[in-house]
């Protein structure tokens, strides 16, 4: 049997066997590497939803209502978030977190307005370790007062402070459970005015962002916890 004139180690190769140069060394297989997973940004997730849990857990406890109280309003029922404790103690906990982060312990006094912002003013002020000052509807008041009056959705109504509530220089926050056009907030801002107070900030639970509420506070800086059109 003839054989050509290449060796590869030693070994003669047949005359029809490819040339050396085709011959490619056998490679071997590599492992198989785990895919790595990608973890979303902190801004990613937060775009694509919630990241806090605590978050979570108040936003799960406010539920709608379409038609209420009058067609083509959606209702943000808190009903809810006051049966559950831990619900409570989280939007409670939240509202603390961002206004010590903001304000430190310049904050003299939580201001809350009649009358859902009595259910949140009182609690926010004792987890801050501060007093509550009452902003209620005129007439409910004992001693002087001063007042203000502000446009509804759906009329007028008024809103006032006892004289004595607070000293010149005092800095307030002011809290209630929602904001819409901002009316009552505002006429809460001009009352605490009247008294020479300083109002840090106004903060809310729910905010209805299409009705544009803090654009009538400016420039008085607003925060809300949940957002909803």
């Amino acid at each position: 049997m003839k054989y050509g004139t290449c060796f590869l180690r030693g070994t003669p190769l047949p005359a029809q066997a490819p040339p050396l140069w085709r011959l490619r060394p056998s490679r071997k297989p590599r492992p198989a590497q785990r895919r790595r997973r990608r973890t979303p940004s902190r801004a990613g997730a937060e775009h694509a939803g919630m990241a806090d849990p605590e978050l979570q857990l108040v936003a799960r406890r406010i539920r709608s209502f379409p038609d209420f109280p009058t067609p083509g309003v959606v209702f943000r029922d808190i009903s809810p978030l006051l049966k559950d404790p831990a619900s409570f103690r989280a939007a409670i906990g939240l509202l603390a977190r961002h206004l010590k982060a903001t304000h430190g312990g310049r904050i003299d006094y939580i201001a809350g307005l009649d009358s859902r912002g009595f259910l949140f003013g009182p609690s926010l002020a004792q987890e801050l370790g501060l007093g509550c000052v009452l902003i209620r509807k005129r007439g409910k008041l004992p001693g002087p007062t001063v007042w203000a009056s502000y446009t509804l959705e759906y009329g007028q109504a008024e809103l006032e402070i006892q004289k004595d509530a607070l000293e010149p220089g005092q800095r307030v926050v002011v809290v209630d459970d929602l904001l819409a056009t901002g009316g009552t907030m505002h006429a809460a801002c001009e009352l605490l005015g009247r008294l020479q107070a300083e109002v840090l900030e106004c903060v809310s639970l729910v905010e209805l962002t299409s009705l544009k509420g803090r654009e009538k506070l400016a420039p008085v800086p607003f925060f809300s916890l949940l957002q909803y059109e």
